[in-house]
C-alpha cells in the first residue's frame, strides 16, 4: 500500500513538472487511436483510409480542445459514409447533430468521452466508463458515454452491413432508410446498454457521495452489481441472447480498475476519523472528518564535487611565489 502510495505522489510530482508536454501527448494518442478506429471500422473511403492522413489529424488535435477531436471524428466518420451511400449519410449526419446539440448544451467538459467510451467497447471494457464516471464525475456524464455508445454501435453495425447498405441492388431508397433505422437506432442492445450505464453512473455517484465509511469501495461495488443485473435482466425481457460469462468477466475487471483509480484519485485513513461539532447564530453543525492518506515525497538530490579540480587549484596557489 505504501510503495503504490509513493508511486502516486511520484507520479503527481512528474505531471505536474511536465504537464505542459505531457497533455499534448495524451490527446495525440487519444486522436490517433480514435482515428484509426474509425478507419478500420468504416474505411470506406479509400484516400482518407490512410495511416498518414490519422497521424496529421492527431497531430493537429494535440494542440487544440479534446471537443475538436470529437468534431474531427465526427466529420470523418461523415465522409466515410457519404462514400458508402447518401442514405447512411443522412442518417448518420442527424444522428451526430442530435448528439452534439445534446452533449454541447448538457456537458460539454466531458468531451474526451465521447472518445474513450468506443475505445473501451473495442478494448472489451465497456463497463470501466459508467464507474469510473459515477466516481470522479456527475450524473451529466452520462449523455456523452451514451453518445459514445450509439457511436460505437453505429460504426459496428455500419462495418458489419456495408454490402447491403452500400449496394444499389438492394433495395430503393425509402426501403435502406427504414432497414438503418431499425437497426441501428432501434436497436435492443444498444438502448439497453445506455440504460445501463446511466443507471450505474447515478447509483456510484450517489452512493461515494454518502457520509458512510468505505463509501467510494461501497459505491464501486454496488456500480458493478447494478450493471450486470440491469443487462442480464434487461436481455431477458428484452429477448436479446445474454452474454453472461462476457457481462461478468469485463464487469469484474471493470471493477479493479476502478478500485485502482480510487487509490489514485480518493483514499482516505477512516481509522483517524474526527467528529467535529460548532454552531452559529442560526444552525448547529455536526461535521465528519476523515483525512486522506498521503505520503509526502521528496527529490533528493546529491551534490558531486570534483576533488581533483580543487586539488589542482591549490597546488597552483602553492605553487606561486611569494613577494
Amino acid at each position: 500500500m505504501k510503495t503504490l502510495l509513493e508511486i502516486r505522489e511520484k507520479a503527481k510530482l512528474f505531471l505536474s513538472k511536465y504537464d505542459i508536454y505531457l497533455y499534448p501527448v495524451l490527446k495525440f494518442i487519444l486522436a490517433l487511436v480514435a482515428f484509426l478506429l474509425i478507419n478500420s471500422h468504416v474505411g470506406f473511403m479509400k484516400k482518407l483510409d490512410n495511416p498518414g492522413i490519422s497521424l496529421v489529424l492527431a497531430l493537429l488535435c494535440s494542440f487544440l480542445p479534446v471537443n475538436v477531436t470529437a468534431v474531427f471524428g465526427a466529420i470523418l466518420i461523415l465522409l466515410h459514409t457519404y462514400a458508402l451511400s447518401i442514405e447512411v449519410f443522412a442518417i448518420t449526419f442527424v444522428v451526430f447533430a442530435v448528439m452534439f446539440l445534446l452533449f454541447f448544451r448538457t456537458a460539454p467538459k466531458y468531451g474526451y468521452l465521447l472518445l474513450l467510451t468506443p475505445i473501451a467497447f473495442v478494448v472489451k471494457i465497456p463497463y470501466v466508463v459508467p464507474l469510473a464516471m459515477g466516481l470522479t464525475a456527475t450524473p451529466t456524464a452520462a449523455v456523452p458515454v451514451a453518445c459514445g455508445t450509439v457511436v460505437y454501435f453505429l460504426l459496428h453495425y455500419l462495418g458489419m452491413n456495408t454490402a447491403m447498405l452500400g449496394g444499389t441492388q438492394n433495395g430503393t431508397v425509402t426501403e435502406k432508410i427504414t432497414y438503418l433505422l431499425d437497426n441501428v437506432l432501434n436497436n435492443k442492445e444498444m438502448l439497453l446498454t445506455v440504460v445501463a450505464f446511466a443507471l450505474t453512473i447515478v447509483v456510484v455517484y450517489m452512493i461515494r457521495r454518502m457520509s458512510v465509511d468505505h463509501a467510494w469501495t461501497i459505491a464501486i461495488v454496488a456500480g458493478a452489481v447494478t450493471d450486470v443485473i440491469v443487462l442480464l435482466a434487461g436481455s431477458l425481457v428484452l429477448g436479446i441472447s445474454p452474454r453472461l460469462i462476457a457481462v461478468i468477466v469485463g464487469s469484474l475487471v471493470s471493477a479493479v480498475l476502478a478500485f485502482i483509480l480510487q487509490l489514485v484519485v480518493f483514499s482516505l485513513d477512516y481509522t483517524r476519523t474526527e467528529y467535529v461539532q460548532f454552531e452559529d447564530d442560526e444552525y448547529y453543525y455536526y461535521v465528519k472528518a476523515v483525512p486522506k492518506i498521503s505520503i509526502t515525497v521528496s527529490e533528493k538530490k546529491v551534490k558531486k564535487i570534483n576533488t581533483h579540480k580543487k586539488t589542482s587549484s591549490g597546488r597552483k596557489k602553492s605553487s606561486s611565489p611569494r613577494r
